[in-house]
């Protein structure tokens, strides 16, 4: 049964994490002892009960990590959000006065890193036991679009994180947020590709080079360097690969991805691949997937809530402000390809059962 809580109580905490953030959020360095400021710790053994559920979000003010940074709470997580500049801190007041961030104990804290330092990254993450990267970033240029050069600096942020989730002790597993696109451009002349798209595909580097796919070329090049250095240091990783992120207010908070992923929606959506998935939805799957990491869950996961027909591309095409022809052109659905996330809906079913189990 949850609490009911008057207007009043709300502001109130509202006010108090805000002070909290601000204060936490002009942090440049975290000495390895000492104690996580977003936690009050009355004994030894609540403060081990904490810290064994600490965990960072990266970018955490983006659409996406909001998302996640709320289901954590609701979990029962410390969170602690990285941001880099003030316009982070910025964004949170906003969050705050919208209720977009669930506010519902004091348990969440921002401190200053740069994806650019691994460094930076390493004592941003000591005492975690857990890394979620959203590989979220806005176009520097200020457009809506994904540039060749914001390929290269993705790719390199998550090499970045890893190596610090790497070098940190604490840390004993990472969830990446890949993307679906990072799994369906592939070269459909060849005669061995098969019709079903799942989470052992992989997009053709080539093939997004020429067809200037950036966004797919960062996100496949990103994943992969994440792959290889976790086999190298022995880390705990799992993958996520969302289709179209949508939801309240998507293209207006993520325009950059948003527009990036519909670049070539044509033919995705001619092909019978264009699918979305709703950011809560996803959010969910990304921490039920990290606490399964301990068990069986492993490996790539591809994540999206179906494909997408002509009703659901007009309404996507008013959000954006794109033509409609643009995203699916002038013919229907072939239907050629079929996308499976069998993988992740077996892994959230057997969650659900053994919750139900436990009831």
């Amino acid at each position: 049964m949850g609490i009911v809580r008057t207007e009043q109580s709300r502001k109130l905490e509202l006010e108090e994490l805000r002070r909290m953030l601000v204060a936490c959020a002009g942090i440049q360095r975290r000495k390895d002892q000492e104690e996580f400021k977003g936690v009050r710790v009355s004994s030894k053994e609540n403060k081990d009960d904490i810290l064994e559920k600490l965990v960072c979000v990266t970018s955490g003010v983006s659409y996406l990590g909001l998302a996640i940074v709320n289901k954590l709470l609701l979990r029962g997580y410390s969170v602690r959000i990285i941001v880099e500049n003030e316009e982070d801190i910025n964004m949170l007041r906003e969050m705050e006065t919208s209720g977009e961030m669930r506010t519902i104990s004091n348990n969440v804290s921002a401190v200053m890193a740069k994806l650019t330092e691994v460094e930076s990254l390493a004592e941003a993450f000591q005492g975690c036991r857990g890394v979620f990267h959203t590989s979220s970033f806005t176009d520097p240029a200020g457009l809506s679009g994904y540039s060749k050069s914001m390929a290269e600096i993705e790719v390199k942020a998550n090499e970045n994180v890893m190596n610090a989730c790497a070098r940190t002790p604490s840390v004993r597993k990472c969830v990446l947020t890949s993307s679906l696109v990072a799994c369906l451009w592939r070269d459909n002349a060849q005669n061995d590709v098969s019709s079903v798209i799942n989470h052992d595909c992989w997009s053709d580097e080539t093939l997004c080079t020429d067809k200037k796919l950036w966004y797919a070329l960062g996100k496949l090049r990103a994943e992969k360097v994440a792959w290889t250095i976790a086999k190298e240091n022995g880390l705990k990783l799992a993958t996520l690969c969302p289709g179209l992120i949508t939801g309240p207010n998507f293209c207006r908070r993520n325009p950059t991805a948003t527009i990036a992923y519909l670049k070539g929606a044509q033919e995705m959506y001619s092909n019978g691949i264009l699918a979305i998935v709703d950011v809560d939805r996803l959010a969910g799957a990304q921490v039920c997937v990290f606490e399964e990491m301990d068990k069986n869950a492993h490996g790539r996961y591809l994540c999206f809530d179906n494909v997408i027909g002509r009703d659901e591309a007009e309404n996507i095409a008013r959000e954006t402000g794109m033509p409609i022809n643009k995203i699916c052109g002038n013919g229907d659905i072939e239907a050629r390809f079929e996308l499976s996330n069998k993988k992740l809906c077996c892994l959230m079913s057997r969650t659900l059962r053994s919750c139900y189990s436990e009831c």
